[in-house]
């Protein structure tokens, strides 16, 4: 076993850079990088194809519903899986799973098979794989480079994020374009091998926590008993249910809104979707760059009351010009709640416990299906860009009204 110890020794109060002298750390970061554009380049595909196909705006939002419904059902068990197991190993079977779905969906659009249920299957299994990122490959970035560094690590793991978020949708749009469905998943699944190849490379190594015959029950209530009893972790959870509830959705109409309202093509609507991950990835940089203990909080805040309030104002957007600039600064902003959600909770859990914790973070982010649902089903009633701008308001003003429990006096 490696011992992480010594790698934060090695590169504590190192530049920025030196944190990819850590070849575990690069390692983790690949395999973040390709998971992460490969997940906003099935979007964005999947988004314009089940439209095209069945033009219904609730199925488009459906499709991202079931990609974060294992976050709800199962976050919390794989939270408490994750203690019990070697994390490379356990890293290589969800990468192995998702290749095996991209590349079944592939097979089926070569063969003229592929159909809207297979998506959505495809979408569960891959979600499983979304599910289990925070208590798998973010616990082991956080222990390979230690507490000093993990926000610094997950300004650049958020920003590898929002560069896929900004190249993934472009690619997305131009390979359905160019190459069809089946094109795009054959190109996916060759991306999942890459990050397959990567994690093999991994030297670092946990010890999997002894069966100590505590029922994995038992073992979900104590994390569920600390996050109540602790008040940093309780506002953390509350912030990131009402992001991903009322704010997070919108991105599920962005295709629609771009071929309905601004009348865009695939190639359009693709180049649209990046200028969210363009502003995110710019506001990872100047996170990574400025971010200190004090000011953590202040980012984690005011990237959801930015994120709504600029996600409504794009909705409402007559122009694409003006659509893709506030995208733009909505991931700005939100780039701070996405990098701050993971290292608050890594730095105010127990080490023995934070593998529990994360999980039951997945399980707040997998709140996002009734979000979903909500933004789906009035996109249905009264227009997709009104239901975003609505729903934007909607968080604000949850926000607002749950203050006492969340707010920082100092």
């Amino acid at each position: 076993m490696k011992l992480p110890d010594a790698r934060v020794a090695q590169s504590a109060g190192a530049p920025l850079r030196a944190l990819f002298t850590n070849s575990d750390f690069l390692n983790l970061w690949i395999a973040g990088l390709v998971t992460f554009g490969v997940r906003w380049i099935e979007t964005i595909a999947i988004g314009v194809f089940v439209y095209q196909q069945q033009g219904s705006a609730f199925l488009v939002a459906s499709m991202m519903l079931l990609r974060l419904l294992p976050m709800a059902l199962l976050g919390a068990f794989l939270g408490v899986w994750a203690e019990r197991i070697e994390r490379r190993t356990a890293l290589v079977l969800v990468l192995s799973s998702s290749f095996a779905t991209s590349l079944a969906l592939g097979l089926l659009a070569l063969a003229g098979a592929l159909e809207i249920w297979h998506l959505a299957v495809a979408c569960f299994i891959n979600g499983l794989g979304w599910a289990a990122d925070n208590p798998v490959r973010r616990m082991m970035m956080g222990q390979v480079v230690g507490a000093d560094r993990m926000s610094t690590a997950m300004s650049i793991d958020v920003g590898t994020n929002n560069a896929s978020r900004m190249l993934g949708p472009i690619l997305g749009g131009m390979l359905l374009a160019s190459a069809g469905i089946e094109g795009v998943f054959l190109f996916t699944a060759l991306l999942y091998l890459v990050a397959i190849a990567t994690s093999l490379r991994l030297t670092y190594r946990n010890e999997a926590q002894a069966t100590t015959g505590e029922s994995v029950l038992s073992r979900v209530a104590a994390s569920i008993s600390l996050v109540i009893s602790d008040r940093r972790l309780s506002g953390i959870m509350i912030i990131t249910l009402i992001y991903n509830i009322f704010a997070w959705p919108a991105t599920s109409m962005v295709p629609v809104i771009g071929l309905d309202r601004l009348l865009l093509g695939p190639e359009g609507v693709g180049l649209l979707a990046s200028m969210d991950g363009i502003g995110a990835l710019l506001g990872a940089f100047s996170i990574a760059l400025c971010a200190r203990a004090d000011r953590y909080w202040p980012f984690y805040i005011g990237g959801v009351i930015s994120y709504c309030g600029l996600m409504a104002l794009f909705a409402l957007a007559p122009h694409p010009l003006l659509a893709g600039l506030a995208l733009m600064l909505a991931g700005w902003g939100g780039s701070g709640f996405s990098i701050m959600q993971t290292t608050l909770v890594f730095l105010a859990t127990p080490p023995e416990m934070r593998s529990r914790v994360l999980g039951l973070l997945s399980v707040c982010i997998g709140a996002g299906p009734i979000g979903f649902l909500h933004l789906g089903l009035m996109a249905e009633l009264i227009g997709s860009h009104y239901a975003v701008a609505l729903s934007g308001c909607e968080g604000l003003l949850v926000l607002w009204l749950t203050r006492r429990w969340w707010r920082r006096d100092s």
